[in-house]
Order: C-alpha cells, then sequence, then structure tokens
C-alpha cells in the first residue's frame, strides 16, 4: 500500500481536503494508497483532531523542544519515515526543511504555494500580487527541492484578482480552488510511485 503523510502547521484544511477526496474517489482501490499519517510541528494544530476524529494516525513533534533546527529535522524524518511513506505532503507545514530532510524524501514529496510560480515564491504572495497589478493569481502544487517554492510544477489553478480584493479576500478565494488542486495534483503523482521496497517487506511480514 502507497502511504500518504501529510505535514500540517494548523488548521489542516488542505490536508481534510485530501484526505475526504481519498476517500471519496476511492484512492484504496485506484491506486492502492491511503493516508497512512498526519503529523504535526505544533501539539495544539486544530488539524491533528479533525485527523483523528477521522481515524488517521497522528504524531506530534514539537519544534520547540529541539535546539536547533537540524534537530527538529533528524527528528521529524525519523516520525514520517516511522509511517512508511510513499508520498510526503506538505499541507499548510509552515516550517523551512533543511536540505538534508529535503534529500531524505526527494522523489516524494510535494508542496502547495499560493501563487501561480515561478511568480512570488516565498510569503505575502497575494498583497505582492495585487500590488504589481496582477489580473490573475492562483496556486501551484510542486515537488520540493532545496530552491524555496522552486521545485517542478505538478499542477496549477487560476484564480481572477478582481479590483476590489484585497490580501484577505483573494487568499480566502485561493484557498477554496487550492482544496480542488492538491487532491487533484496528488491523484496525477500517484501511479507512477511506488512503494519502497523496505515498505512491501514490512506490509508482507504485518
Amino acid at each position: 500500500m502507497k502511504n500518504i503523510v501529510i505535514l500540517i502547521s494548523g488548521a489542516g484544511s488542505n490536508m481534510a481536503a485530501i484526505a475526504e477526496a481519498a476517500q471519496r474517489q476511492d484512492w484504496a482501490s485506484q491506486f492502492g494508497a491511503r493516508i497512512g499519517a498526519v503529523i504535526s510541528n505544533r501539539p495544539d494544530a486544530p488539524g491533528l483532531q479533525w485527523a483523528w476524529q477521522h481515524g488517521i494516525a497522528t504524531a506530534v513533534v514539537d519544534h520547540r523542544t529541539f535546539d536547533s533546527r537540524e534537530a527538529f529535522d533528524a527528528a521529524l524524518a525519523d516520525a514520517v519515515d516511522a509511517h512508511q511513506p510513499t508520498l510526503v505532503v506538505l499541507a499548510g507545514f509552515m516550517r523551512v526543511l533543511t536540505a538534508p530532510f529535503v534529500a531524505r524524501f526527494a522523489g516524494r514529496m510535494l508542496n502547495i504555494h499560493p501563487s501561480l510560480l515561478p511568480a512570488f515564491p516565498g510569503l505575502h504572495t497575494h498583497q505582492r500580487a495585487i500590488e504589481a497589478g496582477c489580473r490573475f493569481a492562483g496556486a501551484s502544487v510542486h515537488w520540493v527541492t532545496e530552491a524555496l517554492d522552486g521545485g517542478p510544477i505538478v499542477d496549477q489553478v487560476v484564480v481572477p484578482i478582481f479590483d476590489d480584493d484585497t490580501a484577505p479576500s483573494l487568499a480566502a478565494r485561493v484557498q477554496t480552488q487550492e482544496h480542488v488542486l492538491y487532491p487533484r495534483a496528488i491523484s496525477r503523482v500517484l501511479p507512477a510511485l511506488t512503494v519502497p521496497a523496505w515498505a512491501e517487506a514490512k506490509d508482507e511480514a504485518a
């Protein structure tokens, strides 16, 4: 079985959209895939409660208990690997990952960014798009690499910018479309992903 491990830091609305799509579209039958776990760097993240209520395994690796970013990422990577991930999905995970973490999951880690990449990587994307006079904004799902928001793009969605838009109003409209985009992008990459040999051996032993 292809395990999807989702990393969150807050409410986990994209995580919930992915999990609901996985159930509604029967990813287990279509792709041999399931949501294996939801992991957060914040113990108070509301998304953890949602996942637990829906029967999804949860875990917390609290970044505040570590002396360095490297130590946190090492512990987080071990927590992710404990769930035998075929795909790691960043869904509102508000931590910049170190190079060793990215390398460990290279080619099997996705992120969603609220802009039409390569435009406006980084923070404050909606305000920057409005100030630049853009007529369209959107969201992008991309493979994670060491380059910030610079990995190959898997899928995008376009959202109009209206004359009276503010950053919050645009953000809300983009987020609604993210909930459609992210599950769609994941369903596109799942067929090409293979279960790691060590995970297959553990599945057979179980």
